[in-house]
């Protein structure tokens, strides 16, 4: 997969309008936007991630003989075109949300400033790269919410949709703050923890139960966590594990990191009986770790009954983000430059409102309250505006621009999210390390609010526009209303 040329990992219309833009002499730069329209899951909030692959991608983006002689085959490309293809590279600028980013809709996640060949051609991998990993980078921080500081594994490699899936998306569990991955492939790729147990077949190729879990802590002694379920938890898998842990202290063998996994049967019942069994025994510093399709709603409740877990292992409904399988990403013309270098805004219209673009080129600040370090808005504004945090600034919804909240001067602060990623073709930002990016979005969840992390109604931060960015949209929607 790491050698695959992804050049062609478009949808062909991007093909057939870059025909018809060099076949009409077309070569405007314009402005792109990517960005979504509402949170996952239902959620107040998303994450940013995928932006490495992205660059990745434009690094290696050209069109080798192969691809040539394919698209030749389709009978649809002209030679001119063919041949204009063969030097290809992007030579524009583009702009991002760093990863690990709490991010919102509407606001751009990546602008790209280019030829509009250019442009156009990245539209599909762009959104395939950030939709898939921005989606389980938030639903890993959903379930890492849940689970109250408590450690969670990513282990849905099995259940991913592809090798690319169960990869990138591991990559994109730990940033929303997974402690580790089952996934070896991923834990190589991206330096991240690779972590992992023993399965029921472990126990059921000995002869017993006792057998399986002694052989398994002579092998494992610092990381002994037993799999205790196969036949019957409370009656035989604990004893066992018991039995073996009281083995390994009496030679002597240093108990550093031990403890049983569940994976069936009632996790808030079976885990209080566990946590007594094990305390009786001497054991109180034992994890206590549980599978079983678990998701933030289920760690949730599992909370809230008073369940003993302290490590939740999370495979299916977190790498395939099973109630929200969709990040909904779309990549949308804003802007084209003029001969006297100045940006034309362009703006989509829409039946329904939401689907109604912000035009122009812009970019975005994001607003703290100076009190608490939350955030209390983001501020979407054309590119050249400039603010100053001790003045007055009156914030209203775009929507329903009656409602108006003022901020006093002094009383917060303002930080422009967009990054120069690339400047005339080339890479100009260094990615961090997936660990380091896990810090970032670590940090950037304590600036949110606790009432928007709920998952039931949580609270809005609003995605604002400036004053100049509203009237312009206005204007222009004025004069396309126009009969």
């Amino acid at each position: 997969m790491s050698t695959l040329n992804l050049t062609l990992m478009t949808d062909l219309y991007e093909m057939t309008m870059m025909q018809g833009y060099f076949k009409t002499n077309n070569r405007e730069v314009v402005v792109f936007d990517a960005f979504y329209r509402s949170n996952p899951c239902g959620g107040g909030y998303a994450i940013c991630a995928g932006l490495e692959q992205v660059i990745d991608y434009i690094k290696n983006l050209h069109f080798s003989e192969e691809d040539i002689t394919y698209l030749r085959s389709l009978h649809i490309f002209d030679e001119d075109f063919l041949d204009y293809l063969k030097g290809f590279h992007f030579s524009g600028d583009i702009y991002a949300i760093p990863e690990g980013t709490i991010i919102f809709p509407r606001e751009p996640l990546i602008k790209v400033i280019a030829p509009i060949m250019e442009a156009q051609l990245i539209e599909t991998a762009i959104l395939n790269i950030l939709n898939h990993q921005s989606l389980i980078a938030t639903k890993a921080a959903r379930v890492c919410y849940a689970a109250k500081g408590d450690g969670v594994m990513e282990f849905g490699l099995r259940r991913a949709q592809g090798p690319d899936s169960g990869t990138y998306g591991a990559r994109a569990a730990m940033i929303g703050g997974c402690k580790g991955t089952s996934n070896v492939l991923a834990g190589q790729l991206f330096d991240v923890p690779v972590l992992g147990t023993h399965a029921h077949s472990w126990i059921m190729s000995f002869s017993d139960e006792y057998a399986a879990f002694k052989n398994y802590a002579r092998l494992y002694p610092s990381a002994c966590i037993l799999l205790v379920d196969t036949y019957d938890t409370l009656n035989s898998g604990v004893p066992n594990a018991i039995r073996v842990f009281q083995e390994m202290k009496q030679e002597g063998i240093p108990l550093t990191y031990y403890g049983i996994r569940m994976d069936s049967g009632d996790l808030a019942y079976l885990s209080k009986k566990v946590r007594r069994m094990l305390d009786e025994a001497g054991f109180a510093d034992a994890v206590i770790s549980a599978s079983n399709d678990l998701d933030e709603y289920l760690i949730e409740s599992l909370k809230f009954q008073g369940a003993m877990i302290t490590s939740w292992g999370v495979g299916t409904n977190l790498i395939t983000s099973k109630d929200n399988p969709a990040f909904g990403g779309v990549y949308k013309l804003a802007a084209v430059k003029g001969e006297d270098g100045s940006f034309l805004p362009k703006i989509k219209l829409s039946e329904n409102t939401e689907k109604v673009t912000n035009p122009g080129n812009k970019t975005i600040f994001r607003i703290y309250d100076n009190d608490t370090g939350k955030i209390r808005a983001d501020y979407i504004c054309l590119v050249g505006e400039t603010f100053d945090a001790e003045d007055d600034l009156i914030l209203f919804d775009p929507n329903e621009p009656w409602k108006k909240t003022r901020l006093a001067g002094g009383s917060y602060s303002m930080r422009e999210l967009l990054a120069p990623i690339f400047q005339n073709g080339k890479c100009v930002y260094d990615s961090p390390s997936v660990m380091e990016i896990q810090a970032i979005c670590n940090q950037e969840k304590e600036t949110i609010w606790d009432e928007t992390k709920r998952f039931v109604n949580p609270a809005k931060i609003y995605v604002d526009l400036s004053d100049k960015l509203y009237q312009m949209k206005r204007d222009l929607l004025d004069k396309m209303s126009q009969i």
